[in-house]
C-alpha cells in the first residue's frame, strides 16, 4: 500500500495513443472459428479489435509518445524516466524502452520494462509516480502497449477474439500542489494464479524449440470461468476498498478507469462503486483487451473528448495475469 506524504506529488500532464489501422471486427471472426457477432457481444462487449500487420510493439510505443509530445512543451530530451508496460517486447533484451529512448531522441533518459499482463500499466504508473514524488525525477513517461496479435492463436476461439494492439503513454511530472495527481494506490500478486493464464513457451523454463512450437506453448492460454471468477471479485473489491480508505464516496468520483477485459467485469465493478454506467470509462467495444494500454488509452480518449477536467477524483483499476490486481486513485491536473 503506497499514500504519499512527500514534499511533491505526481500529476499527468500529457497523454497519447495510437491504434493500428486494421480492424477485425466480430464478422471477421465469424469466418474463422465457430462463433458468432451476438456471442461475442453479449460474453465481452467487443464489437471490433485492431491489429498490427507489421512493426512491434516498440513502434507503437512510440507513435504514442510522439502524438502525446504533440500536446506538451515538455521535449524529448527533457524526459528523465521512460516505463514500459508490456508483456509482449520486441524482444527480451534489451528493454523496448531502450529502443523507444533512441528512437524518440530521449537521451537524458534511463528506463526499463515492467511485465505485470492486464496490471501493467498500474504497476508502472505507481512506480513512476514514486520516482517522481521522491523528488529524485522531474518526469517519467509511462507507456503501455502490447501487440498481442504476435501471441494469439487464431484458431483458438477462447482468446483471439478478446485481444487487440495498441499503445498509449501519459507524462508524470513533479508538482508542489498535494490536490493533484497520483494519491494512493493499492496493488497485490498472487502467484497461485498461474497456471489460470500464462504464456509456457519462450522463457528459460521452456526455451524455443520445435517441440514447444508444435504444442502452440507460445501462445497465450487462458481458462476462462477460472480468470472471470477471480478477476469480476479482485477488480470490484479493490476499487471500493481504495475508495473506502481515502473516504471517497460514489458522488465524488467522477470516474472508474477500468481494464478492459471484459464488460461484465466492468459493469460489476461499476456497481460495486456505486457509480452509474456514464460515470464508467468504456471503449473494449472498439479496441477489445489491449493488456497494458487499456487504461491510458481510456484516459486519453475522454480527455481529449473533454470528459474530463482538472480536479475529477478517478480510480484506475484492473486485473491480470499472475494473479497481478490493483488500484490507483487519481486527481486531474490537465484543464
Amino acid at each position: 500500500m503506497q499514500k504519499t506524504n512527500n514534499k511533491y506529488s505526481a500529476e499527468i500532464t500529457a497523454v497519447g495513443m495510437y491504434v493500428p489501422e486494421k480492424i477485425m471486427d466480430n464478422k471477421y471472426f465469424e469466418t474463422i472459428v465457430d462463433t458468432n457477432d451476438e456471442w461475442i457481444v453479449t460474453r465481452t462487449g467487443i464489437r471490433e479489435r485492431r491489429k498490427m500487420e507489421f512493426g512491434a510493439t516498440s513502434d507503437m510505443a512510440v507513435k504514442a509518445a510522439e502524438d502525446l509530445f504533440k500536446t506538451t512543451q515538455v521535449k524529448p530530451e527533457d524526459i528523465e524516466v521512460i516505463i514500459v508496460a508490456t508483456v509482449t517486447p520486441d524482444m527480451f533484451f534489451p528493454a523496448t524502452a531502450c529502443l523507444v529512448q533512441e528512437r524518440i531522441g530521449a537521451v537524458n533518459a534511463w528506463g526499463f520494462d515492467l511485465s505485470a499482463a492486464c496490471s501493467g500499466f498500474l504497476f508502472a504508473l505507481q512506480t513512476g509516480a514514486s520516482l517522481v514524488q521522491s523528488g529524485a525525477y522531474k518526469n517519467c513517461l509511462v507507456i503501455g502497449a502490447d501487440k498481442m496479435s504476435s501471441i494469439v492463436d487464431y484458431t483458438d476461439r477462447n482468446t483471439c477474439l478478446l485481444f487487440g494492439d495498441a499503445g498509449s503513454a501519459v507524462l508524470l511530472e513533479r508538482t508542489e500542489n498535494p490536490d493533484l495527481g497520483v494519491k494512493d494506490s493499492l496493488l497485490h500478486v498472487d502467484g497461485s494464479g498461474k497456471e489460470s493464464l500464462y504464456m509456457k513457451g519462450g522463457g528459460s523454463l521452456n526455451p524455443a524449440s520445435y517441440e514447444t512450437v508444435d504444442n502452440k506453448m507460445h501462445y497465450v492460454y487462458q481458462d476462462g470461468k477460472a480468470v472471470f471468477k477471480v478477476a469480476v471479485k479482485g477488480m470490484a473489491d479493490i476499487s471500493a476498498e481504495i475508495m473506502e480508505k481515502n473516504n471517497l464516496k460514489s458522488e465524488d468520483v467522477a470516474y472508474l478507469v477500468p481494464h478492459q477485459a471484459n464488460m461484465r467485469i466492468i459493469d460489476a465493478t461499476g456497481k460495486r462503486m456505486g457509480l452509474p454506467p456514464e460515470k464508467v470509462m468504456v471503449n473494449i467495444d472498439r479496441y477489445g483487451n489491449t493488456t497494458a494500454a487499456t487504461i491510458p488509452l481510456c484516459l486519453t480518449e475522454y480527455y481529449r473528448d473533454g470528459k474530463i477536467k482538472k480536479g475529477d477524483k478517478l480510480i484506475l483499476s484492473a486485473f491480470g495475469a499472475g494473479y497481478t490486481w490493483g488500484a490507483i486513485y487519481l486527481v486531474w491536473s490537465m484543464d
